[in-house]
């Protein structure tokens, strides 16, 4: 009798904390996650500064209709920051640098936009990450298929890098691109961009700008 009782016990004993175990495994997967890879991105008050000079020069461009997607570049490229907001100088100049007002960078980086938006056939993605890597991204695309992938991005940073690294110029801005060896440029360029467009686009009136899918 006493046998069968300590067996009994045992038995609860065990369902007990199968129960408890259970109403754990429950919680933790019921739980917000304490990070989100959705959170929106916000644009700084120094980029938000220039809405009027990026407006006014992508008018010039016929382009006024990417005026959050140029706000989006920006925030990446500096956050506003510096005499060369737009990071337009190699553009201009051929080096790093060489501007020092933030007009002169922004004129220069809109129509650097606008000559790559426009060899990319109106392709957003492809050419903001023409803007990251050069002109010569859209001939690959071309050749490859014809349509901006993160793939594609892959394969160019690590032919670039292969064929630039003995400069010592180039090494991995992201940890995401070592395992690749990707590292001329940043493959991640679009995404990050794209990361400010919500928050950019919400600055504007909607109907007047270029609908973006963000994928």
């Amino acid at each position: 009798m006493t046998k069968k009782k300590h067996t009994s016990v045992a038995h609860i004993g065990a369902i007990l904390l199968i129960l408890v175990a259970f109403f754990i495994l429950f919680e933790d997967n019921n739980r917000e996650p304490l990070e989100s890879n959705n959170i929106e991105k916000s644009l700084t008050e120094e980029v938000i500064q220039y809405k009027p000079l990026v407006n006014k020069y992508l008018k010039e461009h016929n382009k006024e209709k990417y005026t959050a997607v140029v706000l989006s570049l920006m925030m990446q490229e500096s956050s506003g920051r510096g005499n060369d907001p737009m990071q337009a100088s190699e553009s201009y100049c051929g080096e790093v640098g060489c501007i020092e007002d933030p007009e002169v960078s922004i004129k220069q980086g809109v129509a650097y936009f606008s000559k790559v938006l426009e060899q990319a056939n109106g392709d957003v993605k492809l050419a903001l990450q023409s803007y990251n890597f050069g002109i010569g991204f859209i001939s690959y695309v071309q050749d490859n298929g014809g349509q901006y992938t993160e793939e594609l991005a892959i394969q160019f940073s690590q032919k670039k890098y292969e064929e630039l690294k003995h400069t010592g110029i180039y090494s991995c801005i992201r940890k995401e691109a070592e395992p690749y060896n990707a590292c001329y440029g940043d493959f991640m360029y679009v995404q990050a961009v794209l990361d400010y467009y919500s928050d950019a686009l919400s600055r504007l009136d909607k109907s007047t700008q270029v609908a973006l899918v963000n994928e």
